[in-house]
């Protein structure tokens, strides 16, 4: 893969008559990594190990002096492999020597920019993992590789009924925390930046400022009642897009006491939800932007995107 360096054009955004604004065109804020807690794997090695309790014992009544056969429970031990996540960057020594602010304002703008395209990486990851057209193969696995969450027969996956194909969507329903959801990194390092150096470019003879950026991680995806899912949405299939009663479904595949903590959708499916309960409003006014269903918060992601495949 080829380097995408910062060049002399770039000086057109830091021209002396632009507005140093905050203006983006880039969409990749992370919610649903600031909800997930992080913490060190089983070992501190970057595989991570932890078992599921997938079958209970046998008991049940006996008569007097008529004994019974013992069982036992089962556990299921699930390892997850943690992936390096890298955002390190260079710029060009000259370049950066006639930044006007200086060169560390380059170096830091750089450097927030990068950590927020790793942020929305991750966010990407924990969704759709590695899967071959969404995900990243060199990443760690994600929803979607769950084997609870892999087909409409599972479950916990409701079928919303989209069937055009590549132009599908999931909600998410999830319940985070040390036994469920959450990642983990070896002693539990999460984003570690180095210190800025002034080297020469391993593609050429000349200086630059680098610094490391990384990270690594895997994800714990819990057990079988720690996500569900509402697959094959779709704005355009009939009867394929979201409202409270898919909702209703999803959450009712939860057992009592293990509800999910949030779900997780992007902003389409929010539309859909507050249309469908604008269509329902005795009033007639239009229902505000939904932050919650059910009492269960909602997360709105850009990193759900609208071309997934008809799930099976």
């Amino acid at each position: 893969m080829a380097n995408d360096l910062l060049a002399v054009a770039d000086f057109l955004a830091d021209a002396l008559d632009v507005d140093k604004t905050a203006t983006t065109e880039v969409l990749n804020s992370a919610p649903l990594v600031s909800r997930l807690p992080i913490s060190d794997t089983a070992d501190g090695s970057s595989t991570h190990k932890y078992t599921k309790y997938t079958q209970a014992p046998v008991v049940g009544f006996r008569s007097e002096n008529a004994g019974r056969d013992y069982s036992h429970s089962v556990d299921t031990i699930v390892s997850v492999n943690c992936s390096i996540l890298d955002w390190s960057w260079r710029v060009d020594h000259a370049i950066a020597q006639s930044w006007r602010q200086g060169p560390q304002d380059l170096i830091a703008r750089e450097g927030l920019r990068h950590l927020g395209a790793a942020l929305y990486k991750l966010e990407q990851q924990i969704i759709y993992g590695t899967d071959a057209t969404l995900g990243d193969s060199s990443g760690f696995a994600g929803f979607l590789q769950s084997t609870d969450l892999d087909a409409v027969a599972d479950a916990m996956v409701i079928n919303a009924g989209g069937t055009t194909a590549s132009s599908q969507n999931s909600v998410y329903a999830v319940k985070a925390g040390f036994n469920d959801v959450r990642l983990v990194s070896p002693a539990a390092n999460g984003l570690v930046v180095g210190d800025t150096i002034v080297t020469e470019a391993n593609d050429g003879n000349y200086p630059v400022f680098y610094t490391p950026g990384n990270m690594l991680a895997g994800l714990q995806l819990g057990g079988k009642y720690s996500i569900g899912r509402i697959c094959n949405l779709n704005a355009s299939d009939s009867g394929a897009q979201l409202d409270d009663d898919k909702i209703s479904d999803l959450l009712s595949a939860f057992p009592s006491g293990m509800a999910p903590d949030f779900l997780v959708m992007n902003r389409d499916r929010l539309k859909e939800l507050q249309q469908s309960r604008t269509a329902t409003n005795p009033t007639g006014a239009p229902s505000p932007f939904p932050s919650s269903a059910f009492g269960v918060p909602i997360i709105v992601t850009e990193a759900l995107v609208n071309t997934e495949a008809v799930e099976a």
